[in-house]
Parts: structure tokens; C-alpha cells; sequence
């Protein structure tokens, strides 16, 4: 498959990862404090994740160099300079010595990151193993105690979950279900838990209907939950279901005639918020599951209409990637991946 993701982006999104995952400080840990004896730096108790500002945001800038190897050291897009950057910080980071004590972490702390970080450190094991080489290979078996520990994490928490979480930050159940299900299988999650994760979304979310699609976007998403919720029913429906689902979910937007806020691209009124600047997230996020959803849809104006509205946001979001603000540049290249690396209709 030829990449979505232009080559323009692999040099200056690989150098913006390059510099969050190695950045300590600042630094946003999401730890509770037991003890004084517990006030060390981030790096001692997050030896692989200490970099980019918080957890999730130095675990998905390491799926975002992964792949970018991926797509593009072949290509010769990434220069053979660059890439041996990417290897020996990869390298340093993903050791079974540094993953054993991120697993422990975990299996520590039950709720830590539920389920947005354990999201993206399934989707980096994924993407070690799909990069199939000596590296990736390496890269993902030293990642496996970290597999292991979110897959027995989601097996203890899912029958306990009974609602989802559904506004449009971090711990949004959809989305993060929805990028294990993408990932799992290459990550090496058993097949009784990624069954357990399509489960849950079902029964989430299979009556909703006529979703309130005129609340969004809130103050501080950078994810849509009306978005975020029909791209996991995308993932665990056949098309068929899918299409008399959504018609039902977001009838204004897959009519013959779309009239939907969700199309419309949300103004940011302050970049350097880091607040109000998820929603700069939110138009890359959109992009990319607008795009999906459209490759679900027949042929037709609400297809054209989703295709047309993913290009707006792309137009609107892409130049706010890297801005040298760093309460965006930490984190928004990913998104901005996962939407160019979206094919329109896929």
C-alpha cells in the first residue's frame, strides 16, 4: 500500500518527535504522590515515557517515529542520518529493562491512563511489529511486558464498565477502544480481549440514536465523542449494520442532504491556550475519522459531504502542527499523521 502520508511531512514530524521524547521537563506526571520518598524525576519512574510533557503524549510521539520509519527510510524521504537518530532514541527507550518497570507502573496504578495511554502503547507495539524488521521486532518484543500488562488491565476493567466515558478528552472509552482494536492483533493482545473490547463498544453504543451532535464542539475536545463513537461502530459492525446504524446516530449527517455542525471546522480563538488549543487536535481528529467514516458510506452526497468537510479540517489544522509553542508542538504531529495516513475513503 502507498503511503497517504505526504513525504513533505517525514523530516519535520520526526524532528518534532525527536525533541519531545527526549525533553524531561516540562513535565505533567499523572502520579500520586504515597510518600516523600516517591518525589524522584520523571525519568526514574518513567524510564521509556519520561519525555513530552506527560505519559500518552511521549508514547504516541514514539508510535509517530515508528511510523514515520515505516513509511518512509525506504523511500529515502527519511535520510539515513535521521534515521539513525530515530534507531538509537528508540534504542535507549524501548528495553526490556525500561518496559519492566513501565509495566509495573501499570499493573500498579489500575487506572493510570485508562484507557487513552494504554491506547497508543498498544498502537506503538503495533506499529514496532508492523515496521518488520530486526528493529521493529526488537522494539516490540521488548514492549511485551507492556502488551501484557494493558491486555490484563482491559480484561479486569471492561466487565466493570459499565457506561462509557463519552466527552471529548483523554479517557473518551471510544476512541481509545477503537485504537486498541486497530492495533491489538499486531501488538500481541490475546484474542479473548481484543473480542471483549468490540464487545463493550456494542454494548455501549448499539441503541444510541439521534446523538446531540449540535453540542460540539466543547470548550477544550480535541476529540469529537459523536465521531470518536461512530468510528469504533465502524470498527465492530458489518457495513451493512454500520450504514442503519449511523443513519440513526447522526441522521443529519449521512442524509441526502448533510446539515451537520460536526462538518464545520471549530474556531480556535487562542493557539497557545493549552486548553482551548485541543481544539486544534479536534480538526485533525476529525479529519481522520470523517475520512473513515465516508469509506463506510455508499457512494453518494453524504460521502462527497464528509470527504469535503476531512479536507476543511485538514486545511484548518496542519499549519498549527508545529508552532514552537510547546503546549501544542508535544503532541499535535501525531494527530496530524493519523489523519494524512487516513486515505480518503479507506
Amino acid at each position: 500500500m502507498s503511503p497517504a502520508l505526504p513525504a513533505a511531512y517525514a523530516v519535520p514530524f520526526a524532528e518534532l518527535a525527536l525533541a519531545n521524547v527526549v525533553r524531561e521537563y516540562p513535565n505533567a506526571p499523572a502520579h500520586l504522590y504515597a510518600g516523600p520518598e516517591e518525589l524522584v524525576a520523571p525519568r526514574t519512574l518513567h524510564p521509556a515515557f519520561y519525555g513530552g510533557y506527560d505519559w500518552h503524549s511521549t508514547v504516541h510521539m514514539h508510535w509517530l517515529l515508528v511510523r514515520l520509519m515505516r513509511r518512509f527510510s525506504a523511500t529515502g524521504d527519511l535520510p539515513a542520518t535521521l534515521t539513525t537518530r530515530i534507531r538509537e532514541v528508540l534504542d535507549t527507550h524501548l528495553t526490556r529493562e525500561n518496559i519492566d518497570v513501565e509495566a509495573s507502573y501499570l499493573r500498579g496504578r489500575t487506572h493510570f491512563e485508562r484507557p487513552y495511554g494504554w491506547a497508543w502503547l498498544i498502537a506503538l507495539a503495533g506499529e514496532c511489529r508492523a515496521l518488520a524488521t530486526p528493529d521493529g521486532d526488537r522494539w516490540a518484543d521488548a514492549l511485551a511486558p507492556g502488551v501484557a500488562a494493558v491486555g490484563d488491565l482491559l480484561a479486569a476493567w471492561l466487565p466493570k464498565a459499565t457506561y462509557p466515558v463519552r466527552h471529548g478528552v483523554h479517557n473518551n472509552s471510544a476512541f481509545g477502544l477503537g485504537l486498541i482494536l486497530d492495533a491489538g492483533e499486531a501488538a500481541g493482545l490475546p484474542a479473548p480481549v481484543l473480542d471483549a473490547v468490540a464487545d463493550r463498544l456494542r454494548t455501549w453504543f448499539t441503541d444510541d440514536h439521534d446523538a446531540p451532535a449540535h453540542w460540539e464542539p466543547s470548550g477544550q475536545d480535541f476529540l469529537s465523542p459523536a465521531l470518536a463513537e461512530a468510528d469504533a461502530m465502524r470498527r465492530v459492525l458489518p457495513v451493512a449494520e454500520f450504514r442503519t446504524w449511523i443513519a440513526a446516530f447522526l441522521p443529519a449527517l449521512v442524509s441526502a442532504a448533510p446539515d451537520s455542525t460536526l462538518l464545520d471546522p471549530p474556531v480556535v480563538s487562542d493557539h497557545a491556550d493549552p486548553q482551548i488549543g485541543h481544539l486544534l487536535g479536534l480538526t485533525l481528529s476529525r479529519a481522520a475519522a470523517l475520512r473513515t467514516i465516508a469509506g463506510a458510506l455508499p457512494d453518494g452526497p453524504a460521502r462527497t459531504a464528509l470527504l469535503a468537510s476531512a479536507e476543511a479540517h485538514l486545511t484548518r489544522g496542519l499549519p498549527t502542527v508545529s508552532s514552537g509553542d510547546f503546549s501544542s508542538d508535544h503532541w499535535l504531529a501525531t494527530y496530524a499523521a493519523l489523519a494524512l495516513d487516513t486515505a480518503p475513503g479507506r
